[in-house]
């Protein structure tokens, strides 16, 4: 197993290494680790199965479903399938328009993700990156006045609440479902979460999900989270991945906060996605 930086800023690149074989306990303990230290990771040159995705994905813990099930790979539950292919009746294969709005996965559940795992199948000659922002550094910086405004204070994350909002141009976003919308619920969470494996502590709050600071005035509320929103986006925080076949691209929800971009749908975006379910964030 090879690694090297991403960029100068975080993320790191592993190659010589085949995830569809067994790892024993130190390669995957040394996986993890530079994982988790860098944020995010990108493993090249994989030729991987959905069951040995799934394999993978489960040695670092409970894997998610998610909530929209009509994207869900036919007989592999926990890998949800982001794609513009179209069925024989076409009908769409994948959830294409996922993402392309600022946020952290499943942000709005009680046990939000610990990590993600997209598997690029098959990829446009261009476009349809993925950017990242880094949340560890985006609270290291956070001008003092507004880290001593949040200091202590939680936020309210929902799934329904931004749904339309998130729409693209397009008007492509699917639905929520009369079931699905009764699994949703609103969450809160601490705006600066403490990260289990380094202790360093990330701004954990999103454009895409969340949407009030509780006990705080609406308004004001909503003028304090946009300040942290300008903030935690900032270019200097960013790594754009550029794809390959046969990325493997990992990512720490506590420590990142990642947009999917747009491509010509006229070419094929086919990826498979699995979700490692964390703790409640502290």
């Amino acid at each position: 197993m090879k690694t090297s930086p991403l960029s100068e800023g975080f993320g790191i690149e592993v190659t010589d290494i085949d995830l569809s074989a067994p790892l024993d306990d130190a390669a995957f303990g040394a996986l993890r680790k530079a994982w988790f230290d860098s944020g995010v990771m990108v493993v090249r040159d994989q030729a991987l199965t959905p069951d040995a995705q799934i394999a993978f994905a489960r040695r670092f813990g409970d894997l998610a479903i998610h909530v929209m099930d009509q994207f869900l790979l036919p007989g592999h539950p926990e890998i949800l399938v982001l794609s513009n292919r179209k069925r024989p009746d076409g009908t769409p294969e994948g959830f294409e328009d996922a993402g392309r709005y600022w946020h952290s996965d499943i942000s709005y559940e009680e046990r939000p993700a610990l990590g993600s795992q997209l598997y690029a199948v098959e990829i446009p000659p261009e476009g349809g990156d993925t950017m990242f922002q880094d949340m560890v550094r985006a609270w290291e910086t956070l001008p003092d006045d507004l880290k001593q405004r949040i200091e202590g204070r939680r936020a309210l994350h929902s799934y329904t609440r931004n749904h339309k909002k998130n729409e693209t141009q397009e008007g492509g976003r699917p639905a929520i479902s009369a079931a699905q919308g009764a699994r949703l619920t609103d969450v809160v969470h601490p705006i600066v979460r403490t990260v289990e494996d380094t202790g360093r502590k990330a701004l954990y709050v999103n454009p895409g999900f969340t949407w009030a600071i509780e006990g705080m005035d609406e308004a004001e509320g909503r003028a304090l989270l946009d300040a942290l929103f300008a903030h935690s986006r900032d270019r200097a925080f960013r790594y754009v991945h550029k794809w390959r076949p046969g990325d493997l691209l990992c990512w720490d929800n506590r420590t990142v906060m990642h947009h999917a971009t747009m491509y010509d749908p006229a070419y094929i975006r086919h990826m498979h996605r699995t979700t490692i379910r964390g703790p409640r964030p502290v």
